[in-house]
């Protein structure tokens, strides 16, 4: 079992060159997704406070506990996918008022890929 290598996380083995900084982990036009990530994100807070007063008492619970799940983050809003669809469910059922949450979710959604 001598020689055996188990390695737990990025792995960089450097022999040579000049100006080596390290690991650069950015990806291409991540910037530019994330600031899109972050407007839809912050779109969709902004409706859904405005959906708030015309909800029924359980449907505002529902959306206030979501709110702190909704984060520019886009691993962590692939995983709270139910959170996002139970917003989208409850900005359709209060009707036309409602279209602009619905579309917000639409649209952060198809960011999410």
């Amino acid at each position: 079992m001598s020689g055996d290598s188990h390695y737990y996380g990025p792995v960089v083995n450097m022999n040579g060159g000049r100006e080596n900084v390290g690991i650069h982990y950015d990806t291409v036009g991540g910037a530019a997704q994330d600031a899109g990530l972050r407007a839809a994100v912050e779109e969709l807070t902004g409706l859904l406070g405005e959906l708030r007063p015309h909800l029924a008492p359980d449907q505002d619970r529902t959306v206030e506990d979501a709110l702190p799940e909704l984060v520019p983050d886009r691993n962590a809003l692939r995983e709270r996918g139910i959170i996002l669809a139970s917003l989208a469910q409850i900005a359709a059922t209060v009707g036309e008022v409602g279209r602009p949450a619905a579309d917000a979710v639409g649209r952060l959604l198809a960011l999410l890929g």
